[in-house]
């Protein structure tokens, strides 16, 4: 018998192997080719007969040599259209499994998604002029409600761990040793002439110096470099000139917006800016204390130059050239009377966000940091008063992940964020303290969802350790929105600004709502009703505490 060693069919003793398409050519020669010839070829030996080592053990009829050919030149397509077919079949139960929407997965997802009716708010931080309930049903065919009791462990073990414990809080002598060149810049005594913290720092510059030089802000952001080259232009003119000497004023916020993001508070800014006798600085959000004044830019990019409190300060400069000028007018100097203009700061991160200790200070116990934001504010400005704007912490999450998400937002997405965050915050809290874990910045960077700026009341509680409570005005951005009048009242007053006009209070609170949901956004539709359910569970325990310091059961969010 002979075999072909390249294709393995059985050779006839009259067959001339011509049927061989990977052993015939157009040139082939019998005689030259060493695979014909039979040389290279291992003999094996069964039942005492020479055979090639890779013949085909099977027996073959004379009749059946038509077939040689045909087997020769099918087994390549043969074999493909058999792997496409098992691939085919491995893609499509796979798609079966995981109920992908957008691609064929070969990785089913750990997590579920339910297709149920929603009720989900339309507002955003923000979305201010539809508040009505509405229904809309998912597009996903298939229910994936059985991930809710599995999650629900999760859930059960974090609301196990949760206990509000008061924090120690630290002396002015540890602040100073901290930030010793803050405590040089800021006095500890302000002009009593003036509502708003103001006092006069000594210029030493000359006519050619550029005061806002080395200002950070004005060197790593191109948009706000227009608003210093204005204020460059007018500094001089607000010097004020006594025996020989420069003087510029200086100014802190009266008041401070201090969260939450996506809560409403672009809106309330917005609003309050309208005021007459309230100005804000040059910038929106600033976030100095959080971020700036570590040198945080963008966490994910690394440490930058720390920005120094001058260049803080300088950004209140538009409103103290204003107050200057009140203070200098006759009115005041000869009658008496007092600047009523107040300065505020809008950086929604001033609540929650103390990512940046774990760099900075050390001694810290059991993972929580020895110092807060609010610890140098009320060291700074005792009388400071605080707003904080609130809404129902699962919409609240939802808006902020379609605001920051990059790509490829859906429900479905958002939905597994959830779950994976919350698998991060259970191991966190497993091992130490929630104050530990809401400040933990390697948690809070490694959670796909920003979680913990939902836990209003562990922000809140840090907070009133240091200021009191009548110097803390709590709003809801449901309130504001269903009633934007009386919200603005409260402000008004809580801040102590003067009567209105009907058309200025008109101007104010009749004016389209700030910073909505974008329309692409609007498009995706609400959270699936199983998120809902598990970040309600989430949230219940904290929400009920918020109340409970509030006194105020609106704060539970049961209808929103």
């Amino acid at each position: 018998m002979r075999y072909c060693i390249n294709c393995c069919i059985h050779l006839l003793p009259n067959d001339l192997h011509r049927q061989c398409f990977r052993c015939r050519g157009p040139d082939h020669n019998n005689q030259k080719c060493p695979v014909c010839r039979g040389e290279n070829k291992i003999p094996l030996y069964a039942d005492s007969k020479q055979m090639k080592w890779l013949a085909v053990l099977e027996v073959r009829t004379d009749h059946c040599e038509s077939w040689n050919g045909f087997f020769c030149l099918r087994k390549g397509k043969l074999c493909s259209l058999m792997f496409g077919l098992i691939i085919m079949t491995l893609v499509m139960v796979s798609y079966i499994l995981t109920g992908a929407k957008h691609g064929l997965l070969l990785i089913p997802s750990p997590f579920h998604y339910g297709a149920f009716a929603s009720n989900p708010s339309l507002m955003d931080n923000e979305s201010l002029s539809d508040m009505k309930d509405y229904y809309q049903p998912s597009k996903m065919n298939i229910s994936y409600v059985k991930d809710y009791p599995s999650i629900k462990l999760i859930i059960d073990t974090i609301t196990s761990k949760i206990e509000f414990i008061t924090r120690q809080r630290p002396d002015l002598e540890e602040l100073r040793k901290q930030e010793p060149h803050m405590f040089s810049v800021i006095p500890n005594k302000f002009l009593p002439n003036s509502k708003n913290p103001c006092w006069y720092e000594e210029y030493r510059g000359n006519t050619t110096t550029d005061p806002y030089a080395t200002n950070s802000y004005a060197l790593y952001s191109k948009r706000f470099r227009i608003i210093f080259d204005y204020l460059r232009k007018v500094f001089w003119n607000h010097l004020y000139h006594y025996k020989d000497k420069h003087y510029r004023l200086r100014c802190l916020p009266h008041f401070y917006i201090i969260g939450q993001p996506k809560c409403g508070t672009t809106d309330l800014y917005d609003r309050l800016r309208l005021h007459p006798d309230v100005r804000f600085s040059a910038i929106k959000e600033p976030h100095w204390w959080t971020r700036k004044r570590f040198g945080i830019i963008r966490l994910r990019d690394g440490f930058h130059d720390r920005y120094p409190v001058e260049d803080y300060l300088d950004l209140f400069d538009l409103a103290a050239h204003q107050i200057q000028s009140v203070l200098q007018s006759d009115a005041v100097k000869e009658h008496g009377k007092r600047n009523n203009i107040i300065i505020g700061e809008a950086s929604a991160s001033t609540m929650w966000d103390n990512n940046a200790w774990i760099f900075f200070y050390d001694n810290s116990t059991e993972g929580e940091p020895p110092f807060l934001i609010q610890d140098f504010i009320h060291a700074f400005q005792p009388n400071a008063k605080l707003i904080i704007m609130l809404r129902d912490p699962v919409e609240r999450l939802y808006s902020d992940y379609l605001y920051f998400a990059s790509a490829n937002k859906s429900a479905e997405d958002f939905h597994e964020k959830v779950a994976e965050s919350l698998q991060l915050f259970e191991g966190c809290v497993l091992d130490f303290s929630l104050r530990a874990c809401v400040y933990n910045n390697t948690l809070n960077n490694a959670m796909p969802v920003r979680l913990q700026v939902g836990l209003y009341v562990v922000y809140l509680l840090d907070w009133l350790t240091v200021f009191n409570k009548d110097q803390i005005l709590v709003l809801r951005l449901e309130d504001h929105a269903s009633n934007m009048r009386y919200t603005m009242h409260m402000v008004f007053q809580f801040l102590d600004l003067g009567p209105l006009s009907e058309k200025q209070e008109a101007l104010i609170t009749k004016s389209p709502a700030s910073n909505t949901r974008r329309p692409e956004d609007r498009s995706l539709g609400p959270m699936l009703p199983t998120t809902k359910a598990i970040l309600r569970d989430f949230y219940r325990p904290f929400n009920t505490k918020l109340a409970q310091v509030l006194f105020d059961d609106a704060f539970l969010w049961k209808r929103t």
